[in-house]
């Protein structure tokens, strides 16, 4: 099944999903999960958060300074994944206290697919134009795509 990015909501929702969501920095496997949750907004391909219990230990570290704020979500902490001999700057986010409907991801880290190996059930996820959101584009959700 193939969805439009602009059948999403505004305000963005967010749903459980069961896909098989995968990261990795060169042979490292960063997080692994199906217990995933996936954030849906108007023009934007979806986000996944993974819960922290299936994020490899030791691969993340605190992006110091470094902070966003989402009107729907709250304010956003990032990391940097560190694996494979590299650092990546800023590769993933989270929400340590995000607004009451965004509540269940609390404990649960996002990643850049533009600068990690990103996959669902297998499937290469791409990044959307412009560095700034974090959406996973796959063969199932079509756009155009919001892009900054």
């Amino acid at each position: 099944m193939t969805e439009s990015v602009w059948d999403y909501p505004r305000p963005p929702r967010l749903e459980l999903s069961a896909r098989h969501v995968r990261v990795a920095l060169g042979e490292t496997v960063i997080g692994d999960s199906t217990r995933a949750y996936r954030v849906l907004e108007t023009s934007l391909p979806p986000s996944y958060y993974m819960p922290l219990e299936d994020v490899t230990p030791g691969v993340l570290e605190p992006a110091e300074g470094h902070q966003t704020v989402c009107e729907w979500k709250g304010r956003a902490s990032y990391y940097d994944v560190v694996a494979d001999g590299r650092r990546v700057e800023r590769a993933a986010w989270t929400y340590p206290t995000p607004t009451p409907a965004f509540e269940p991801i609390t404990g649960y880290v996002a990643f850049y697919p533009a600068k990690l190996d990103c996959s669902l059930d297998g499937e290469v996820a791409h990044a959307q134009e412009g560095g700034f959101y974090g959406g996973w584009i796959t063969s199932d959700v079509t756009g155009p795509f919001k892009a900054t």
